[in-house]
């Protein structure tokens, strides 16, 4: 579990910071060749560059998340047993009753 809390707090991190590095570069001409562009240049390349890096990056976290073995998730047994009750339940008194729907509209 604390190694999907740490994966999702880089992603984060990293969706925060890049598109403010990228800008940030942009604006105070950091990066090679942004001195040569004209102001109006600079600003769509630089939404467009900060776009594409957030993009990047929510790729990424989603390989990350494909990539974690599925077996080693499972759900709380009592949990289960608990949601298996709750719908057994609601089935059966659905059935009984009538929907909840004509219920709440004869309230």
């Amino acid at each position: 579990m604390a190694g999907v809390i740490k994966k999702f707090f880089i992603a984060s991190m990293l969706m925060w910071i890049s598109p403010i590095a990228i800008l940030y570069g942009f604006n105070h001409n950091l990066l090679p060749g942004s001195i040569q562009l004209s102001p109006y240049s600079a600003t769509l390349w630089s939404g467009f560059l900060a776009v594409i890096s957030v993009n990047m990056v929510i790729a990424f976290y989603i390989c990350l998340a494909m990539k974690e073995p599925s077996d080693k998730h499972e759900p709380d047994p009592t949990f289960l047993a608990e949601a298996k009750a709750s719908v057994s339940q609601s089935t059966t008194s659905g059935e009984v009753d009538g929907s909840s729907q004509s219920r709440d509209k004869e309230e």
